[in-house]
């Protein structure tokens, strides 16, 4: 697993963009997850799955609902990353109003999830491998904080545990 004082592993993440922008075209679009940290931090939280009850009802909202108090406190970006494809990752946040506030990042592959070690077999389940629930703060590629947390909870993943360790 990745840990504190690591670089973010080499990997793309994709984003379902809804709007004409810079360098994007309208709908799914990769980035690199180095160049997209590169000068900048970014709290990333990642999370088993799109649509599903405790993301959807908890995890999500609190980061939309405290985006403005983690800017405050210095972050540049806050992202969602979910073992689901970007049509899947546009669709939630657009459900879940995360526009101009959470990225919606999409790891259809588990490629990044897998190169942090943050993975875990749902097959049992039916939801196939996921990843686990955690967030982080990145200082310029660089983990700061890394919050995972134990199988079925979501005590140190969630927005105000990461404001909390940034104040």
């Amino acid at each position: 697993m990745i840990q504190t004082g690591e670089k973010l592993p080499d990997a793309t993440l994709f984003e379902f963009i809804e709007d004409d922008r810079a360098g994007c075209t309208i709908g799914p679009n990769s980035f690199d997850v180095r160049e997209q940290t590169a000068g900048k931090r970014v709290v990333i939280f990642g999370l088993p799955g799109a649509f599903t009850p405790t993301c959807s009802a908890k995890h999500v909202p609190g980061y939309v609902e405290h985006a403005g108090q983690l800017r405050a406190a210095g972050i540049d970006e806050i992202w969602c990353v979910s073992v689901n494809d970007a049509f899947v990752m546009g669709a939630w946040g657009r459900d879940q109003h995360t526009s101009g506030k959470v990225r919606m990042m999409a790891d259809g592959s588990a490629a990044f999830t897998r190169a942090l070690g943050l993975e875990q077999d749902l097959s049992a389940r039916g939801m196939g491998i996921r990843s686990q629930r955690y967030a982080m703060v990145i200082d310029d590629g660089v983990v700061k904080t890394l919050n995972v947390e134990a199988p079925g909870k979501f005590e140190v993943s969630d927005a105000q545990s990461i404001l909390a360790t940034l104040t």
